[in-house]
Formats: structure tokens, C-alpha cells, sequence
């Protein structure tokens, strides 16, 4: 692989710094992926605008790729199925009665809501994009009604989905990772487990969130945006484009229908059951042959051996087909009326899906570029053995922000840390943590990563908006934890 040097930021660098300056997120992302693949053709416009549009349908020829692609079409059938069923209308006349209508209790309802929110968020944690889809849309219609802004549910949905399946990495978050430990540890089990005391942004996050839901404070962009919301009735800024097209938003519920928020509880309910079960489906085969007899290793090698996109396609699949079942055998709706739903709400997630194209695409070039392999080269050279902790975990942020993945930024900083650990005598247990919430840093509030775009979409919020407003609280939280890994640096 060609060494692109400095050059290699560029993509990233063009992308983010243009998203946030013109809030056009497809022109942003377009740009950085041409301007590298400029770069990679030796700066001739025509091989590299070819180069471009190559890429971009390569992204298709990776199976887990449009696997991700196909799910989020039919998440948005999901979300309409939802809707139209009644189930939407029925959750919301149900926290009707939870939430009452006394003008002196708003903000203590509103405080329950999040609440409830961020335990939901955190509780589902199967999935990191499950959980934001979940949290995203059950509780926007909530929110709505509560004068939230939409900035601050994508918050919730964001900062609860990552974090807390790095916390309980019983999923393949846990599994990716313990093969990326298997090549340097004999026991990946535990020295993830290890790690877990360690691992301090994650929980930073968790409680910051918490802690400014129960005092109702907030700070920053997010302050403003919860003053509009709470004051002028505007859940989003004037000029912002939501990532969910007005097909899904305001579809209503079929005439005549009862509301029920069964009806909206059985796809979500049945999705999140068979994520699980799918990860061990596409995982069995391929684990049959392991030599471990320990409960524990052989199923973190049958969810190691799981695929995420796979499963995660079949079960929204799933889910769509049980209920459409149960929506006709209940006469919710007709064979028609089902099959011309499902094409609205894939209708309703194709901007999303071109994002995410495009979210891929710019990843596979920084890949190709070797950005993460510069930024961690250049950062990590030349250490006192008491800053490496801190220093790890930010170049991890830096990694992660810029190239908007996190399962990439682990196998490149694992890589690193870990003969560092053995070379220079410290605990491989505290650098580990420090490359996973570096890691999570970037996958939490980067504009590209596909987490981030998803809790947008799912909560119904302007991108950009959403990155602008969480960016304080992830940027307070990683500084915080990067304090603390300097005083844990000077007593190694």
C-alpha cells in the first residue's frame, strides 16, 4: 500500500469540515471521497472522478455492506408499519395517561421520558444501531409532545447505544473485539473483561447523560436547541432537513383503525428478540469446529463467527413478515394496504441509504489511504511511558472522529497497544480501555460514523444538528477522560 502521508487526512478532513460549514452532507462526504481518489490517481480529474464513481459501487460488492444498505430500506418499513397499524397513535395515548397533562408537572414528565429513554437505550444491548433505531422511534412521537427537541432525543439515542454494548459486550461488539485480543493474549475473555474497569469514556458518557437528564440542565448548541424547542414550539431549527422524509414522519394511522401500542411493541419487540438468535445462527457453522469445551468461549466463538449485518437484515425481515401476519389475520390491514407500506417506508430511508453509501465509501478510502495508520504513527512516536495511556486514547479519538468507525480504529490501536504493553512493562488492561473508548469516541459523535447517522435518522433530526449539539458533551467527557489516564500514567 502506497504511503499517502499527510495527504491521507484530506478525505476526512474535507468532508467533515464542509458538512458542518454547509450542512450538505452528501455534497461534504462527495467531495472528500473525490478529492481523495484525486490524490490517488496522481491528481489527473478524470481518473480520479472514474475512481470516484468506482468506488462508490464497489461499496455494493462487499455483502455486509449491502446487507446494512437493505436493512435500513426496511428498517423504514418497520417504522411505517408502526404507524399505519396504529400502534404509534396507541403508545402515545398510553404515556398520555403516564404523563399527565398538568402544566406544573412538564418538567418532571419531561424528565421521565428521557429517563426512560436512555434505560431503554441501554438496556437493548444486543445492537448499537438497534438500540438507536429503537429509542429513535418510540419515543420521537413522545417527545414531540413534550416540546423536546429533536437534537436532545438523538443525544439520548446516541450516547446509549455504543457506549452500553462496550460496557456489556455480550454481542459482537464483545466478539470482534476478543479476535482482535486473540492474536496477541491466550485468554481474550478475560482480558476484555479486565479492561471493563478501565474503560472510562463509556462510562463518563452514561453518567453525563444521566446526570443532565435528572437536573435538567443542559449546555452549548444543546441549550439553544432545547430553548427553541421548549419556548417557540420549533423541535428543529429553521433550515434543518430531518434525516427521515415526510412519508415516514407524518404518515398517519389508517382510518377506522383502534390504536394499540401492541401493534407498534410487536415489530420492535420481535426485531430486538431475533437479533440475538440470528447472531447465533450465522455464527453456528462456523463455530461447530472449535477445540474449547468452556460455555464461555464456545459462544463467544459462535458470536465471533456471527455475521452483524447478516443477522441484523434477517431479523428486521423477520419482524416485518411476523407482523404483517398479524396485522392481516388481525384485519389491521389488507394484503394491499401492507405491501404498498412497506414501499412507502422504503421510499422514506432512501437518503439515509445514499448516505450510508457514501459513509462507506469514504471509509474504504481512508483504508486505502492508510489514514489511521498514519495518525497512529505519527502521534505515538516518542513516549514517556506515563503519558501512553492518555495518549492512546486520544490519538484513538482522533482516529476514530476522522475515519467515523470504530471496530477499524480498535484492530489498528489494538495493534499498536498491545506490543507497547508487553515492551514497556504496563498494564495491557488499562490499554486496551484507552483504544476501545478512544475507539467509541469517534463511533458516538463523528459525523460520518454510521451510529451517529442512524440515531439522526431514527429521531427524525437534522445531521448536522445532532452532531453540533453532542460534540460539547463527548468533547467534556473525553477530556475528562483523558485526566484521568494521565494520573493512572504517573503510578504505573
Amino acid at each position: 500500500m502506497q504511503d499517502y502521508g499527510l495527504l491521507s487526512l484530506l478525505p476526512p478532513i474535507v468532508a467533515i469540515f464542509l458538512a458542518i460549514k454547509t450542512r450538505q452532507v452528501f455534497v461534504s462526504l462527495l467531495t472528500g471521497i473525490w478529492i481523495g481518489w484525486l490524490v490517488v490517481s496522481d491528481f489527473n480529474p478524470f481518473e480520479g472522478t472514474i475512481n470516484t464513481i468506482n468506488a462508490i459501487v464497489a461499496v455494493f460488492q462487499n455483502e455486509g455492506n449491502a446487507r446494512v444498505v437493505l436493512f435500513t430500506l426496511f428498517v423504514g418499513s418497520l417504522i411505517a408499519f408502526m404507524q399505519k397499524s396504529g400502534g404509534i397513535d396507541g403508545f402515545i395515548n398510553y404515556m398520555g395517561r403516564v404523563i399527565k397533562n398538568d402544566s406544573s408537572k412538564l418538567n418532571k414528565n419531561r424528565k421521565k421520558v428521557q429517563i426512560m429513554a436512555a434505560l431503554t437505550g441501554a438496556f437493548i444491548f444486543v445492537e448499537s444501531n438497534i438500540s438507536a433505531l429503537t429509542v429513535g422511534t418510540v419515543f420521537r412521537p413522545i417527545f414531540d409532545r413534550l416540546q423536546i427537541s429533536r437534537e436532545k432525543l438523538a443525544y439520548i439515542a446516541d450516547s446509549t447505544s455504543a457506549p452500553s454494548k462496550l460496557l456489556f459486550p455480550f454481542n459482537g461488539w464483545g466478539a470482534y473485539i476478543m479476535g482482535l485480543l486473540a492474536i496477541y493474549v491466550e485468554n481474550p475473555f478475560s482480558a476484555l473483561l479486565g479492561s471493563m474497569a478501565y474503560n472510562f469514556y463509556p462510562i463518563i458518557v452514561l453518567l453525563v447523560l444521566f446526570f443532565l437528564i435528572a437536573k435538567g440542565k443542559d449546555f452549548g448548541p444543546m441549550k439553544k436547541a432545547e430553548k427553541r424547542a421548549n419556548l417557540e414550539g420549533k423541535l428543529i431549527a429553521d433550515g434543518a432537513t430531518p434525516m427521515v422524509s415526510d412519508e415516514i414522519t407524518l404518515m398517519k394511522a389508517k382510518t377506522g383503525v383502534i390504536p394499540n401500542a401492541f401493534n407498534m411493541l410487536l415489530p420492535i419487540v420481535s426485531m430486538v428478540l431475533f437479533m440475538p438468535l440470528m447472531l447465533m445462527y450465522t455464527g453456528w457453522d462456523a463455530a461447530a469446529n472449535h477445540s474449547s469445551s468452556g460455555i464461555f468461549d464456545r459462544f463467544f466463538a459462535i458470536i465471533g463467527n456471527a455475521s452483524g449485518s447478516a443477522s441484523v437484515l434477517y431479523s428486521v425481515l423477520f419482524s416485518l413478515l411476523i407482523s404483517a401476519i398479524y396485522y392481516r389475520f388481525n384485519k389491521i390491514l389488507g394484503v394491499k394496504e401492507l405491501i404498498t407500506t412497506t414501499i412507502k417506508g422504503v421510499s422514506g430511508m432512501t437518503s439515509l441509504a445514499m448516505l450510508i453509501v457514501l459513509a462507506f465509501a469514504i471509509g474504504a478510502l481512508c483504508k486505502e489511504m492508510g489514514t489511521g495508520n498514519y495518525v497512529a504513527g505519527v502521534l505515538n512516536s516518542h513516549l514517556s511511558p506515563a503519558l501512553i495511556p492518555a495518549v492512546l486514547f486520544v490519538t484513538s479519538c482522533i482516529v476514530s472522529f476522522s475515519t467515523g468507525t470504530s471496530w477499524g480504529t480498535f484492530a489498528i490501536m489494538l495493534a499498536i497497544a498491545l506490543p507497547l504493553s508487553e515492551q514497556m512493562h504496563i498494564p495491557s488492561s488499562l490499554l486496551i480501555a484507552a483504544c476501545l473508548g478512544g475507539g467509541l469516541f469517534g463511533d458516538h459523535c463523528s459525523p460520518i460514523s454510521d451510529t451517529s447517522v442512524i440515531s439522526s435518522m431514527a429521531s427524525a433530526s437534522d445531521h448536522i444538528d445532532h452532531v453540533k449539539t453532542q460534540l460539547p458533551y463527548a468533547l467534556f467527557a473525553g477530556v475528562f477522560t483523558t485526566l484521568i489516564y494521565l494520573l493512572l500514567g504517573l503510578f504505573i
